[in-house]
């Protein structure tokens, strides 16, 4: 069974998708997921699950370089009042080397896919590894 992103277009998002992403959102079992857009489907599917022990840099060596994902990364970070936080993060990595056609379908299906997973505080767009370096991500939660 697949729910529809958007109605807009015709991209679709697996069952697999939206409960890993439930899952992680509060069950805490993943740190970071990564979604691709099956090219003959048009089907938005899961490509790589990071454990809850997986880092940052896990889920940055995990990116093609020269293909578009989609990921969501969970943030756990302590504030300066010594809270313990947690902070969603959609990311949008399309390099430099993908092709002009991916690109095109990974931005217009983008905001049906952010519409189904709720809950997501951030977003970040991505090139390359500079854009989306840890850096940035602490820098928006202060």
């Amino acid at each position: 069974m697949a729910l529809k992103t958007a109605s807009t277009n015709s991209m679709w998002m697996t069952e697999e998708c939206k409960r890993s992403f439930m899952e992680m959102k509060w069950k805490k079992v993943h740190r970071y997921i990564v979604f691709k857009i099956e090219e003959k489907s048009k089907k938005v599917t899961v490509d790589k699950v990071g454990a809850a022990g997986e880092s940052y840099h896990d889920l940055a060596v995990s990116l093609p370089e020269d293909d578009c994902r989609y990921a969501v990364f969970d943030f756990d970070y302590v504030t300066v009042d010594n809270c313990r936080m947690s902070k969603l993060f959609f990311i949008t990595w399309s390099p430099e080397a993908s092709r002009i056609r991916e690109k095109m379908m990974y931005a217009t299906s983008k905001s049906g896919l952010r519409r189904v997973l709720e809950g997501i505080h951030y977003e970040l767009q991505a090139t390359d590894p500079t854009e989306m370096g840890f850096d940035k991500i602490q820098d928006r939660t202060k």
